[in-house]
């Protein structure tokens, strides 16, 4: 799950700081207008971000471990920080151009990183696991004390609990008829999201151009990308992700639903023309979660000809989870903006994942730079069906795309879009060398039909068809993940292993 970003002292808030709150959150909103007209902001591209968030595992039972802050504390390091889940840390890279060997030096402290953090947990009978859903996460986890030490979590879990007023029923049905339908009274399974944000450093006049394009990317990564199939012992989606942290942020009631009111992770519902248009809607369509004003005049900032934090709007857009969102920060006393990618889940590998980073920004790149945009041949209807197919079925998706019709996605990437991604990192300044090694790891999953979704579906099938209880499949195919994620090998080079029949069973054609 993203984090929150800024710390709040409590969890309860009156009438009166809801109000207060509002009102500042909308001169914050005045304030960045007028910043858009003529401040100047700062840009320096090409700059690649991530933030990766991960689970802990048992080391024997590879069931979640409730463990962060031992695991933390036995780290140490700046990078890590606590998320909402006790099972959940989340590591921040600092940002790096895109240009030269960048990516290989990415997965080399990548890789150099999670095994500090391996080396941390170890002690505490733990392992780290970068996978979109834990597959071993149960539902009565959190019947127990789940949530994460600190304020801010539990102001979360608090307010969306108020403002949905009741419950949170998670009703999820895969397409192989697999189905969670469950009522919880905590936001805990929202915690079973781990994922990957990629970041791009934008000017105020490109921002619509990149987020757009973004938008449209974005079931291609998942498609290419899934690797979250199971929730609570059931085969769901390829991406259940997506659907699982839609629905634990969603406030509305059915009315709202049926009105049209927005959901909170939100994909869009239009093209936009200025980042104004996203705050704005932010603003306007959702209550405040964590009404916590700060002490800035950000109109007098202004005035002086200072820099304002926009603190407030900042906590406010916090808690507004769109798959692409827009970020207003500051950094040594100069403003910036940047599109926040968070549709990808963690995992398989650390070489996936800077895959995963490189197609993204050279698609990116490429869709922002050259010929007529490509949001402009395409409805938004489309582009968000395109988003639901890929997070449904993933590998297995089909996409529409202008030129060529409904296809399926992986021919669609390998045989049309890795040039275009090629000639974006090309434009990045990525050497040829490095370029090919991480667009052939997306090149195989697409050859292959292989992603982390499948391959976890494939196994685990395995491990049942030779007599295992699902329960026991998946415990089985987690310890063989965790053990190829730590090799880091693609996984679209991983087998599917040899297995034995259970005790008692005979079983005359393994898969």
């Amino acid at each position: 799950m993203p984090s929150m970003g800024q710390e709040v002292s409590h969890s309860e808030f009156t009438r009166e700081q809801r109000l207060s709150f509002r009102e500042r959150v909308l001169t914050d909103l005045d304030v960045f207008e007028q910043m858009l007209e003529g401040s100047r902001f700062d840009f320096t591209r090409p700059q690649m971000g991530l933030e990766i968030e991960l689970n802990l595992a048992d080391s024997e039972t590879f069931e979640p471990a409730l463990r962060n802050h031992d695991v933390l504390a036995e780290l140490g390091d700046d990078d890590f920080q606590t998320e909402v889940g006790r099972y959940n840390i989340e590591m921040n890279v600092p940002p790096r151009p895109m240009a030269g060997d960048q990516a290989v030096r990415l997965e080399r402290w990548l890789a150099q990183s999670l095994r500090r953090a391996g080396d941390a947990a170890r002690p505490h009978q733990a392992r780290v696991v970068a996978v979109g859903i834990l597959p071993t996460l149960k539902a009565d986890l959190f019947e127990r004390p789940w949530l994460s030490d600190g304020v801010r979590y539990k102001a979360l879990n608090d307010s969306l609990m108020r403002e949905r007023g009741e419950g949170f029923e998670l009703d999820i049905e895969g397409p192989t008829g697999e189905r969670v339908c469950q009522y919880f009274d905590t936001i805990g399974p929202l915690s079973g999201c781990t994922s990957v944000q990629l970041h791009q450093q934008v000017t105020p006049q490109d921002f619509p151009v990149f987020w757009n394009a973004a938008t449209v990317i974005s079931s291609l990564q998942v498609a290419i990308g899934a690797n979250s199939p199971y929730l609570f012992g059931r085969r769901l989606w390829a991406e259940t992700r997506i659907p699982l942290f839609t629905q634990m942020t969603d406030t509305r009631s059915v009315e709202l639903k049926h009105q049209g009111v927005r959901p909170r992770a939100y994909f869009g519902r239009s093209w936009i023309t200025s980042i104004f248009d996203l705050f704005e809607e932010n603003v306007r369509s959702f209550p405040a979660l964590l009404p916590e004003s700060s002490e800035e005049d950000s109109q007098a900032v202004l005035a002086a000809r200072g820099v304002p934090q926009l603190r407030d709007l900042k906590l406010h857009n916090g808690t507004v989870w769109r798959w692409n969102r827009p970020i207003y920060d500051t950094s040594q006393g100069v403003p910036h903006l940047r599109v926040e990618n968070r549709v990808l889940p963690a995992g398989p590998t650390v070489v996936d994942m800077v895959a995963n980073a490189c197609f993204y920004y050279g698609l990116l790149e490429s869709f922002t730079s050259s010929g007529r945009p490509i949001w402009t041949k395409m409805a938004f209807s489309d582009v968000s069906k395109n988003f639901l197919d890929a997070a449904k079925f993933g590998i297995s998706a089909t996409q529409a795309w202008p030129g060529v019709g409904r296809v399926p996605a992986v021919d669609l990437i390998a045989d049309h879009l890795l040039p275009v991604a090629d000639d974006g990192l090309a434009a990045l300044g990525l050497r040829r060398e490095v370029r090919n090694h991480f667009l052939s790891v997306i090149e195989g999953r697409c050859r292959t039909r292989t992603n982390g979704a499948s391959w976890q579906v494939a196994v685990t099938e395995a491990y049942e068809a030779a007599g295992h209880s699902r329960e026991e499949a998946l415990r089985r195919m987690l310890a063989d993940y965790a053990e190829r994620s730590d090799d880091n090998t693609p996984v679209h080079t991983w087998d599917v292993p040899s297995i034995e029949p259970a005790d008692g069973v005979e079983v005359t054609d393994v898969a």
